[in-house]
This record gives C-alpha cells, sequence and structure tokens, in this order.
C-alpha cells in the first residue's frame, strides 16, 4: 500500500511540477475542506502540535477542445439551361399569278342527217294462255271434343287395425301389472278412389274447300314488231376554236418568318453543400494537484498509525 502510494504521488509531481513552484499560490487554492492549522485563539490554552504535509487531490478544471463539425454552406455553380428564342429565317412560299394562254376548244353544232328508225306496229297473233278456276274439293279438319275418362287418385283414411301380443299397460293402484291382449290401434292408409274426368281430344272430319286450278284457252292478241323507217334528225357535231384564258400558275416566293429555337445560357444557380469546420467545446478534466494540509500531532503508546495517503 505505502508502495502504490508512492507511485502516484510520483506521477503527480510530473504532471503538476509547475504548479508546486509556489507553495503559497497552492495554499491559497485550499477549499472549505482542506486541513489547516487550528485557529490562534487569544487564551491560556496550549496549541496542538503538527506538521505541514502535501497532499495529493484531483480538481476538475474545464479545457476549451476543438471538435470537427460539418456546416451546410451554399456554394454557386453555373447550370446550362435552353432558352427559347426567336429566329428570323427566309422560308419559300408559292404566290398564284394569272397568265394569259391560247386554248383549243371544241365548240358543238347542228347538222340535219338521215338515219334509220325502227318504229312498233301491232300484228295479230295466237296466245295460249292458262285461266284460273275455282274447283270445290274435300279437305280433312281437326276439331276438339271432350271425352270422359278415369283417373285414378288416393285420399288419406284412418283405419283400425288389430295387434297381437301382450302389451304392458302399467300398473293399477294395487301393485299389480296390467297387461292387454289383442289392442286396437289407428293406421293411416292411402285409399285408390277412381273419379271421372273430361279429356280434351282431336277428331276428324271432312269439310268443304275451294281449290284453284289452272284451264288451257288460246286468246288473240296483238303482238308488237318493228318497222324500219327514214326520218331527219340533227346530229351534233364539234368545230374546233382557239379562246383566249387566264391560266393560274405558281411562282416561288420567299418571305420572312419566325423560328423557335433553343439558345444554351449558363445560370448562376446555389447548391448546398457540406464544409468541415472546427467548433470549440468545453471539456472537464480531472487535474491531480499536490495541497499543503496541516496534520495534528498525536501522541500514542507506541503502536503504528496505517497509511492514508499521507508522504
Amino acid at each position: 500500500m505505502r508502495l502504490s502510494w508512492s507511485l502516484l504521488a510520483l506521477l503527480g509531481i510530473l504532471f503538476v511540477g509547475p504548479v508546486l513552484t509556489n507553495p503559497v499560490a497552492v495554499r491559497d487554492k485550499r477549499g472549505l475542506d482542506s486541513y489547516g492549522p487550528p485557529p490562534e485563539h487569544h487564551d491560556d490554552h496550549h496549541q496542538p502540535e503538527g506538521v505541514w504535509k502535501k497532499k495529493l487531490v484531483w480538481k476538475d478544471e474545464w479545457v476549451k477542445v476543438w471538435k470537427p463539425s460539418k456546416k451546410l454552406i451554399w456554394k454557386p455553380d453555373w447550370k446550362k439551361i435552353q432558352v427559347p428564342v426567336w429566329k428570323e429565317i427566309q422560308v419559300p412560299i408559292w404566290k398564284e399569278h394569272k397568265v394569259p394562254e391560247w386554248k383549243q376548244i371544241q365548240k358543238p353544232i347542228w347538222k340535219e342527217v338521215q338515219v334509220p328508225a325502227w318504229k312498233e306496229i301491232q300484228v295479230p297473233a295466237w296466245k295460249k294462255v292458262w285461266k284460273p278456276v275455282w274447283k270445290e274439293i274435300q279437305v280433312p279438319a281437326w276439331k276438339e271434343v271432350q271425352v270422359p275418362d278415369w283417373k285414378k287418385s288416393y285420399v288419406p283414411e284412418w283405419v283400425k287395425v288389430g295387434v297381437p301380443g301382450p302389451h304392458h299397460l302399467g300398473k293399477d293402484d294395487h301393485g299389480y301389472e296390467v297387461v292387454a291382449h289383442d289392442i286396437w290401434k289407428k293406421k293411416l292408409i292411402w285409399k285408390p278412389v277412381w273419379k271421372k274426368i273430361w279429356r280434351t281430344e282431336k277428331k276428324q272430319y271432312w269439310v268443304t274447300d275451294k281449290k284453284l286450278e289452272w284451264k288451257e284457252e288460246w286468246k288473240q292478241i296483238w303482238k308488237p314488231a318493228k318497222k324500219q323507217i327514214w326520218i331527219t334528225k340533227k346530229e351534233q357535231a364539234w368545230k374546233t376554236e382557239e379562246i383566249q384564258v387566264w391560266k393560274t400558275v405558281k411562282k416561288q416566293e420567299w418571305v420572312t418568318d419566325k423560328k423557335l429555337i433553343w439558345k444554351d445560357e449558363w445560370k448562376q444557380i446555389w447548391v448546398p453543400v457540406w464544409k468541415e469546420t472546427q467548433v470549440e467545446e468545453w471539456k472537464k478534466v480531472s487535474k491531480p494537484v499536490w495541497e499543503n494540509v496541516w496534520v495534528p500531532i498525536e501522541h500514542h503508546h507506541h503502536h503504528e498509525e496505517p497509511s492514508h495517503g499521507w508522504d
């Protein structure tokens, strides 16, 4: 234990050597809980004996450190964009013009000519024809008649039937078993019944009807025939003439027009970027400090005190 405290004291001297160069300053930094000589009292009592000793204590201090951090900043940049612009161009168009021109046309004229024609005339002829006549005939027909018929159906009916053998009916008032023989019970049966009904049937009979027949006859008729004759007719002929006309022609011309095109331009934009910066921060550290404390001396009867970290 004494060896470990010695090593700790040696490390404290190496780390806080500059602090101990001024023992007065160390004494001034003592807190309320540090040790010191007893206060002076102006009385006749004897002051206790003691010695000054050094004690290693750890004090908290705040030190400034720099911590890396990222900060969002806006950086200017250039972006290529397309903007519409109007550009004047020359485009061809076709314009109609009227120019004179001589044209040959065919003019109709009328001319009298003799042309053959066919005239329709009537000549007698015999024609075989068929004349319709009505003839009475007998044809079969069907009519509906009502005929009697018998239909079988079933109706429910209760009948009395015997049940053979002994049947235990329980006990009487004296405790004797009551047994019945050949008892009767009701039974539901379906009884066939024949019922007269009328059924519709078709019956064939003969009726008088008229039938259309065709009778052959010969009849005198007038048959059309064609006879050739000559008639005067006006025939259309074509005469060639030249007339002046105006012809429409198309002539190419150039006119100014506007065309929408896209032009490249550079536009300044702001883009977010992360920038590494150093920000200050306070960090709490514990620092070893040697303090001078007043340790009173107590007189004991030759026994060693355990070590409490005093040097």
